[in-house]
């Protein structure tokens, strides 16, 4: 059993590269599993697998985390940029500068923490990472150790020192932020989160829970009905039938058979007695306004040839209008919406007449695909599905980015840099808003911006981690259970503050409070759970905005500690 470790070990300082693979094949396994609800997830468990990986004494080159970090950093600028620029740009400035300020009170928060226990600029950048969950700032932060200018020995210490207070922090950091918004937020504020939904929806015009709500939007059928002679819709055109039968539902003639000849529907065509209409709309609509309608069996007829598509909005003249203004174009006719998806974590917008809808949102429809074509027109750009990627647009991006990142200016003798990995960032904020006005080029399907986000993460954090894994022991005898109490006031100080300041300060409705709030911090899973208490997606209305604006802030503010401690 001694020869076989030996062997395993000897494998894996000759290989690094099986150990990061081992570190990531655990990480996310072991990540993916809960109890009651509860999971390490996949950074944290990435980081202890890698730390125990590390005792081995494995060495790895810096620069594969480099270039994995890269990756990870685009991939967040890419996925916010059209959030980010709309919030800093309208009517999202309120949130915009209240995630400013939640930052600036998680790094405050550290700062303090960190000079009243006397710890160290790495160890100060580690609980900074972890209590704010802000593994990004890791990687600046580690690249501003390395321009201090300390003897290597010494910046050693400091980088081993940051991934031992992240691990200790960063378990409470998630766990802790969820439980603050969900639980002790709402008591302490006397808020009552369903309550304050309902009241929220009723504003946006909805008039039910929010599991049912919208529902006329996009849950719909098709049935067939006979029209016989003498109902007033008899020489009426589809559109004024639609109209005078509607009463405010969407119902639409999709499809008709006059004698044996089918034909498609149009806004103009002229009902006449006899035909047999195939109409959509809401079941409870169909059987309210047309129960007393002689309804037929025809397979055919029924047989539309529709489909779906997600809509990237790009129009100008689509921005900031609500669903309900929107429905009245003529180019909505035949058209239902399913989903709406903002943000760079794919955050659903609950479907509402007064929902307004953005430019850089995804808007699943579905209906006729002459329909969806003439709908996707005025609207922007249908992403139809693909897997091609656009690599020749990442490779120049990022190039472009880290080029002008690497630039140093001296101000006042003290030299100043974004530093590759800040340049990085800001190039994915600048080409994700680029593609999402014109789309044109640079697309990056989902499952791969997943990928270079969560495996970008990932490995770097696992040569983080491999390399650190000889000092963890040590840090662990050196903080003691002092590092994991600091760590609960680094995470739960500015969300208590943050609560308090979004209602009396900026004065956010009850409803968006939380969310905003969980964005600002960019905790997805606590946005998880404040819907679920709140039973609605309400409070994802005011994550969007605050989370695309703290994404990249909050990791530049990694640099930023090192600066001020350093």
């Amino acid at each position: 059993m001694s020869t076989l470790w030996e062997w395993f070990a000897h494998t894996l300082r000759a290989h690094p590269e099986i150990a990061v693979f081992l570190a990531l094949g655990i990480g996310y396994w072991v990540g993916g599993k809960s109890f009651k609800g509860i999971a390490l997830g996949a950074v944290t468990a990435t980081l202890l697998t890698a730390i125990a990986i590390g005792q081995l004494g494995i060495t790895i080159s810096s620069n594969v985390k480099s270039v994995f970090f890269l990756l990870f950093l685009f991939s967040v600028g890419y996925g916010v940029g059209p959030q980010f620029v709309r919030g800093i740009a309208k009517d999202g400035v309120p949130q915009a500068l209240f995630a400013v300020v939640i930052s600036l009170l998680c790094l405050g928060s550290a700062v303090v923490a960190a000079l009243l226990a006397g710890y160290d600029v790495g160890s100060a950048a580690g609980l900074y990472a972890g209590a704010s969950t802000t593994s990004a700032s890791m990687g600046l932060a580690t690249d501003a150790i390395n321009r201090i200018g300390l003897p290597p020995a010494d910046t050693k210490a400091l980088l081993d020192a940051m991934p031992v207070a992240y691990a200790v922090t960063y378990i409470f950091g998630t766990i802790g932020s969820a439980i603050v918004l969900s639980m002790v937020g709402p008591a302490i504020l006397g808020v009552d989160l369903e309550a304050a939904c309902r009241d929220y929806e009723e504003k946006l015009g909805g008039g039910r829970d929010l599991t049912e709500a919208g529902t006329a939007w996009h849950r719909y059928e098709l049935r067939a009905y006979r029209v016989a002679e003498g109902r007033s819709v008899v020489g009426c055109t589809v559109a004024e039938a639609e109209q005078a039968t509607a009463s405010g539902a969407r119902l639409f003639v999709e499809r008709i058979r006059r004698g044996g000849e089918l034909m498609d529907a149009t806004a103009d065509t002229v009902i006449e007695a006899g035909d047999v209409l195939a109409i959509a709309g809401r079941r409870e609509d169909l059987v309210r306004l047309l129960g007393s309608a002689p309804e037929v069996e025809d397979r055919e007829l029924l047989a539309v040839p529709a489909g779906g598509v997600d809509v990237l909005v790009t129009s100008k003249a689509a921005d900031r209008k609500t669903l309900s203004e929107l429905a009245s174009w003529p180019t909505s006719r035949g058209v239902f919406l399913r989903r709406i998806v903002r943000g760079a974590t794919a955050t659903e917008v609950p479907i509402l007449p007064g929902t307004v809808i953005n430019r850089g949102d995804i808007l699943t429809l579905v209906g006729r695909q002459q329909d969806l074509a003439a709908a996707a027109k005025v609207l922007g750009f249908a992403d139809k599905p693909s897997d091609v990627t656009d690599v020749a647009f990442i490779g120049a991006a990022i190039t472009l980015g880290a080029l002008i990142g690497a630039v140093v200016l001296s101000i006042g003798g003290v030299p100043v840099t974004l530093s590759t990995a800040g340049g990085t960032l800001i190039a994915g904020l600048a080409f994700g808003w680029l593609r999402s006005v014109h789309p044109t080029f640079g697309r990056i399907p989902r499952p791969v911006l997943w990928f270079m986000n969560s495996v970008g993460l990932n490995v770097f954090i696992a040569v983080v981690g491999i390399t650190a894994g000889p000092g963890f022991v040590l840090g662990l005898q050196k903080f003691g259970i002092s590092l994991f109490l600091w760590g609960i006031f680094v995470t739960s100080m500015p969300l208590l503050m943050g609560m308090f300041v979004g209602k009396f300060i900026f004065r956010f409705h009850p409803a968006i409070l939380f969310g905003a709030v969980a964005g600002a911090r960019t905790s997805t899973a606590s946005l998880g759970m404040i819907s679920d208490r709140a039973k609605s997606q309400i409070p994802a209305l005011g994550y969007t905005v605050t989370y695309a604006v703290s994404s990249p802030l909050l990791a530049i503010l990694g640099m930023v500690i090192v600066m001020l401690l350093g």
